[in-house]
Formats: structure tokens, sequence, C-alpha cells
């Protein structure tokens, strides 16, 4: 078997031993608390431990199932289910904020906890019993409403909040003395368990969580389970209600229609005249009306039971029996026929079975069913009519709703939180630690140090999530050290390469620098300056969308070259001892645009290589003027490509400090002087501003190659 999945069975199953631990240990509070009529809970203890420890979503799960068993032995624990994934969250969210480490904490959490499952616990003891659940509240609440005249439901809530500050204060205190009691590493190895890579730690976890971009795949996956989890319970929730609608209202119908013909069986239809005549004075009336009593007082959801006798446009009472704030009507009292009524006349003036009609009228909401009643010759001489209460049965089915939505939540949570964790661990928290990774390799500037650490990064993620996300992983792995030696290779390559080029410069600068008798160690000297000023240059920001490390590579590379046109200069001219003649110097000048042709040349064959430009540039511009009255072309200003006025600065330096044939060499001084006067007007005040402020390396320059 791989490490990695023996590792992760080995996590799941330490996380699994203490979830079963925590359920047990709230279970077995939870029980004691009861067993003893405590009016406290003591269920929340092994919730908070777990959601310290492992996350929300190990505290939501031993929340939930600790109120699931406790229903054995309470049948309302599961509509309090809500109040304990409460406690769960409100632990999480301390844990995040820090903990203990800010003082403020621990009172916020406090806070939050009490009041939050206070009002909870309060409000559905309202909701489901119209009350507190504990006798010694209901008392309580009574003394403080009367004493403060507050009102009996905002002091029963108050004294619920201060009790439940005693529970949660007793098993926050209990659940922090549990995780001290825990050793360090297995705080740790239990909240490791949770990550299917290298883990990370609650504090790098949950700042990343802060700082994540709206759109993650997280939050997209809980929206996405929020609203399905959602209309999955409004379906299930309505399909229940519909059902037990439709189920109530058939059984009401049903009671309506069996008393009815029950209290038609007790009924003498025979006396039905007497009763009407003589109401209560006929023998035997009472003794009917005690037996219709009992058949209403012992059907589900009945809530009138009487007997009229019905004609063409009144309606006759024989039995009517007394309900809720309705007078009961008395034996032979008259009524008009109600409109609602006179659609089914012609059933019961023939005597028929009258199928049970829905009604709201001044007996409020009510399915009537109607049985009639004969006398000893056959004839319908009355019906017994009996109402169920639909708003009885409303009522019935609000609390229904009520019940199962206080249920639900604790479950809808669970399942929520079960998408938004496993989405974080298999989905969110791998690919955001890859895609750093990916862009960090791409942002290495192809330094081969950078690569290299990278690779051993995103190796170290160590992505186990057994599914497509660790395949992503293994392959952006392998692709990464195959890029990482690929460019190993090329800067190998490179390296090579860059090292012929240099040499065929050097060779190329030789082959003028052995025909010219008095310039020794010009081409060295001149790409040193050439170095120093780009340098300086830089280090004060000056061109600075110019200078990029390419360019101060090419140009440094290239110096070498300024003088290839040389090559075309006779050797009469090019070592004349004394001052040229006009027209010798005219034909020394040709050595520029010589030098920019071999550039040129070079540039068509190479395909245009940059470091080749720089020195065609050079070669072709370094005795322009910034005034304009240089050769070959008469540049001005900063339209003379920029590595050429750095070389005619380097050129011009070490022309001065050197000694020629038709020359001596001047004083160091002498030539920076000469330099400053020709700022302005023969260079680029920029580039002696450069030059000036490096003499320092310019003076090791010069000692090292007068050494030589």
């Amino acid at each position: 078997m791989d490490i990695n999945i023996r590792r992760l069975n080995r996590s799941s199953f330490r996380c699994k031993v203490y979830g079963t631990l925590c359920i047990i240990l709230n279970v077995s509070l939870a029980y004691m608390a009861y067993t003893f009529g405590l009016p406290l809970y003591l269920d929340t203890i092994g919730t908070i431990i777990m959601a310290s420890l492992g996350g929300f979503l190990p505290g939501i799960f031993v929340a939930v199932f600790t109120n699931l068993l406790c229903c054995f032995f309470s049948g309302d624990a599961l509509y309090y289910t809500l109040s304990n994934v409460i406690a769960a969250l409100v632990t999480v969210w301390f844990v995040r904020a820090g903990g203990f480490r800010k003082k403020k904490n621990p009172v916020i959490y406090f806070l939050l906890l009490v009041v939050l499952t206070g009002l909870y616990n309060g409000g559905v003891q309202w909701l489901l019993r119209g009350g507190p659940s504990f006798p010694e509240v209901v008392y309580a609440s009574y003394q403080l409403s009367a004493k403060t005249h507050m009102g009996y439901v905002a002091a029963s809530l108050l004294i619920d909040i201060g009790l439940n500050a005693i529970d949660k204060a007793t098993t926050s205190l209990i659940a922090l003395f549990i995780i001290l009691l825990i050793p360090e590493d297995e705080r740790k190895a239990i909240w490791d368990s949770n990550w299917k890579q290298a883990p990370v730690s609650k504090d790098e976890m949950y700042e990343k969580v802060r700082s994540a971009n709206k759109r993650t795949i997280q939050k997209k996956m809980g929206m996405i389970l929020s609203v399905t989890a959602l209309l999955l319970v409004i379906v299930m929730v309505w399909t229940g209600i519909s059902v037990f609608y439709s189920n109530t209202k058939t059984v009401y119908t049903d009671n309506a229609r069996k008393a009815a013909r029950f209290a038609a069986s007790v009924v003498d239809g025979d006396r039905i005249d007497d009763y009407i005549t003589e109401g209560r004075t006929v023998p035997g009336y009472e003794q009917t009306e005690a037996l219709l009593y009992k058949i209403r007082d012992n059907v589900t959801g009945l809530k009138y039971l009487y007997v009229i006798r019905v004609t063409q446009d009144k309606i006759y009472y024989v039995f009517d029996l007394h309900s809720g704030d309705f007078p009961a009507m008395e034996p032979g009292e008259v009524v008009p026929v109600e409109d609602y009524f006179k659609p089914y006349l012609e059933g019961f003036l023939a005597g028929r079975e009258i199928e049970p009609i829905e009604s709201d009228n001044i007996s409020g909401w009510v399915m009537a069913a109607y049985y009639p009643i004969k006398d000893s010759s056959g004839k319908t001489v009355a019906y017994a009519g009996a109402d169920s209460s639909m708003i009885l049965m409303s009522d019935y089915t609000k609390e229904y709703l009520l019940k199962i939505f206080l249920i639900f939540s604790g479950f809808f949570v669970l399942i929520l939180g079960y998408g938004i964790w496993n989405s974080g661990f298999y989905l969110s928290y791998p690919i955001t630690s890859m895609t750093k990774c990916v862009q960090e390799f791409i942002d290495s500037d192809r330094n081969q140090k950078n690569l290299d650490d990278n690779v051993k990064k995103i190796r170290a993620l160590d992505i186990h999530t057994q599914d497509d996300v660790e395949d992503l992983y293994k392959a952006i792995c392998e692709m990464e050290a195959n890029m990482s030696e690929q460019m190993r290779e090329l800067r190998h390559y490179a390296d090579a390469t860059s090292k012929m080029q240099s040499g065929l410069i050097i060779t190329m600068a030789d082959l003028v620098e052995n025909r010219d008798s008095d310039t020794a160690a010009h081409i060295q000297k001149t790409a040193a300056y050439v170095k120093i000023i780009v340098e300086a240059l830089k280090r004060k920001g000056y061109y600075a969308e110019k200078i990029t490390p390419s360019f101060e590579n090419d140009i440094v590379n290239s110096a070498p070259l300024h003088d290839i046109g040389k090559i075309h200069i006779p050797d009469a001219i090019l070592n004349k001892p004394g001052k040229l003649t006009p027209e010798e110097f005219e034909i020394m000048k040709t050595h520029t645009t010589a030098g920019m042709n071999i550039m040129e040349k070079a540039i068509n064959t190479t395909q245009g290589e940059s470091y080749l430009k720089e020195a065609r540039n050079m070669a072709a511009y370094h005795h322009e003027r910034w005034d304009g009255k240089g050769y070959p072309e008469g540049l001005h200003g900063q339209v003379i490509p920029l590595s050429a006025r750095i070389m005619a600065v380097a050129d011009v330096f070490d022309a001065l400090v050197s000694k020629r044939i038709y020359k001596p060499a001047f004083s160091f001084e002498k030539a920076l002087e000469i330099i400053q006067e020709g700022a302005g007007t023969q260079f680029d005040p920029k580039c002696v501003e450069a030059f000036m402020d490096s003499l320092t390396e310019v003076r090791i320059v010069l000692k090292t190659f007068q050494e030589m």
C-alpha cells in the first residue's frame, strides 16, 4: 500500500476515534442532566473540543450525532440540534480569530455562545410548548415578570440565557481543561488528519481563507451546495407537508363521517318530532345528549356534533353540543338555510347520505359530514352532523412544519458543511497551493536556483487526494521537473554559446588592435569603462526604460567591436606618427561607416542578434556629438543611440589618458577636465555625470592596465 494512503488512513482513523469519544462524552453528560432533572444541557463539551481540534465539520458532525443519540431518552433533543451546531461554529470562529492570544476574544466568544444558543433554546421552547420546559424556569419567569413588570416571554428568555450562561461556562471550562490535557503533538495530529496534502497550520489556513479571492472553488462549491441543499430541504419539507396535510384531511374527513354515522345510530328517529317540540323534557333526551358528547370527545379533530332537520328554507336543531365560545342551539331552535348549504339542499330533502362539505362560515373552517337518521318506517326524519375543525388541522400542520424545520436545520448545516469542507481540502486548498507554486515557477525569471527550489517546494506539497486533483498534481510536478532540467541544459548551451560569441568578438577586435601600434588594451579598457558608466546610469535611475539587464549585457559584450571598421583603414594612415592631413582624416572617419556595414552583414548572418545591433550602433555612432557636430551622420542629443553615447565618453577618456604615437598621455586630472568640459556639447551630460560619480572604479581599471 502507498505510504500516503497508509498515513491518510491512520489520520482519518484518529479523527474518527476522537469524534466518537466526544459524542459519547456529550451524550453521557446530557443523560446525566436529563436523569437528575437539571435545568442544564451539558451536551456541548465534546462539540467544543472537536471543533477546536479538528475544525468546523468534525465539530458539526459531533453536534448533530449527539442530538440524534439523545433522542433515545429525550424526545425533543433533535429540535435543539442547531443549538449544538451554533456552539461548534462559534468555537471555530474563536479559533480563527486567534483564540486566547487576543484579550477580547474569550469575552466575545462567551457572549456569542451564551446569547445565540440561549435565544435559540428559549425560542424553541416557546414555539413547541408555548413556554419554558423546566418548571423552575416557569416559576422564576413569573416572579421576574411580576417584580420588574417585564413581559413573561422576555423574562423567560432572559432566565434561559442566564441558565445557558451557567451551562456554557461549565462546558467551556471542562472542554478547555480536556484540550489542555491532550499533548500538543496529538492535537496537531488531529488537525493534520484533515489535510490531503502537506498540512498547513490553523493560522496559515485561516489567513488563506481571509485573503482568498472572492471567486474560489470552495466559495463556488459552497454556493452551489447551499442552493442545492436548500432546494432539497424545501422539496422534502413541502412534500412532507403536502402528504401530511392530505393524509390529515382524509383522516379528519373520515372521522367526521364515522362520528356522524355513530351519532345517527344512537338517536331515536321516532322521537325527532318530540325532541323538536318538547326538548329536554322528553324522556331519554339527556341520555342521548350524553352519548353524543362522548362520541365527540373521543374522535380526533371533531369540534361540532349536532342533529338537525332540514326543510326547504329552514333548519331545525334537535341536538347541538356546546363547543368553545359558541353557545349551543336549543332543541327546536330554527335558523335559515345559509347560501353554502343550498347546493346540497336537494339531497337533504331527498333523504340521501350527503358527501362531506368543506366550508368557512360562522363556525369557522370545517369539514362537515352528514348521515341520515331514519324512523322505524325507514323515512329520513333528520341528519346527524359532525364537523372536523380544519383550523385545528392547520395548526397541527404548522406545528409539523416547525418540527421538520428544526430537525432539518441541523442536518442542513451538516450537509452544507460537509460539502464546503471537502471542496476545501480536496479541491480549493490543493489547487490554490499548486497555483501558487506554478506562479512562482513562472516568476522565477529563469533563475536556475529559483526553479530548482520551486520544484522541491511543489513536491513538498505531497497532495494525496486520491482523485483527479492528485493526478493533476503529479503531472505538474513532472512538468516542472522536466522544465527545470531543460532550462539547465539550455543555460549550459547558452553559456557555451555566449563564451564562443565573446571569443569571436575579442578575436575580431584583436585583428584591428594588432594593426594599430598605439591602442594597447584599448578594447578591454573601453569595455570596462562602458560597464562602469552603464551601471552608474542605472543606479541614478537615468534611462530606466532603456537600461535593462539585457541591454547592459549586450553593450558590455559588444563594446570591443566599436572600432572594427578600422580594419579597412590603410596602415599608413592608421599608424601615422604625425597629424593626419584633411584627406587622411576623411579616410579615417570612414571606419565608422565601415564598422556599421560589417556589423550589418553580421546581423543578417546571425538573424539579428541584439548584442550585434548595439555593436553596430557603437561602431557607427561613437564619434557623434551631443551638439550634432560629430560624424558620420551629424546626429545630436538623444537621437544618438544610448550605447554610442556611453562609448563616446569611454573612448575619448581612454584616448586622453593613453600614449599615442602622435601625442603623449594626458594626466588623469586633465583628462577628467576635458571630459567635463565636453558635457552638453560633445557628450551626453548624464553619461558624463555617471562617469564622474564612478571615479573610484575608473582609477582601479586604469591602474590595473598600467601595471600589465
